[in-house]
């Protein structure tokens, strides 16, 4: 199951529907099970902040950020993969730069965060051609690749 948690402000600014679709496209993508269990939050620039200085050492609010869990939900007995926080403000920051609407922005920082919580990085080029070929899949898929 996908969890989602928008906060209020943000509500009409991304569809749940197509948000849950592609996560769950993520999932495909890579062959991991549709059973397992996900969140994401999206929220400001100052919930990333405190996340980014407790966890990475960094000072500064950040795009997205993912937190894998690789254990058993409690609750529903499915696998729980993990957290994915995005901030609202970066994303409407970075869309016009990207040359994308918001919710284009939003999308590809769920997938980029729900494929790092399924193992995927970025810090070898190998590894970046890697995850972001398995990102455009994906946005294909769900309509927002970028060209």
């Amino acid at each position: 199951m996908i969890n989602l948690q928008i906060e209020a402000l943000n509500s009409e600014i991304i569809s749940e529907t197509i948000l849950q679709q592609a996560a769950e496209e993520t999932l495909k993508q890579v062959g991991a099970s549709l059973d397992a269990d996900l969140t994401i939050v999206l929220t400001g620039d100052e919930t990333l902040r405190q996340l980014n200085r407790e966890f990475m050492g960094i000072d500064a609010p950040t795009d997205v950020l993912s937190f894998p869990a690789d254990e058993i939900d409690p609750e529903t007995g499915q696998p729980y993969l993990g957290d994915v926080v995005i901030s609202i403000p970066r994303a409407q920051a970075q869309a016009p730069e990207n040359g994308q609407s918001v919710q284009a922005e939003i999308l590809l920082l769920a997938v980029h965060g729900v494929l790092h919580l399924l193992g995927f990085d970025h810090a070898e080029a190998s590894e970046k051609e890697l995850m972001w070929a398995q990102q455009q899949a994906v946005l294909s898929r769900v309509g927002t690749a970028n060209s």
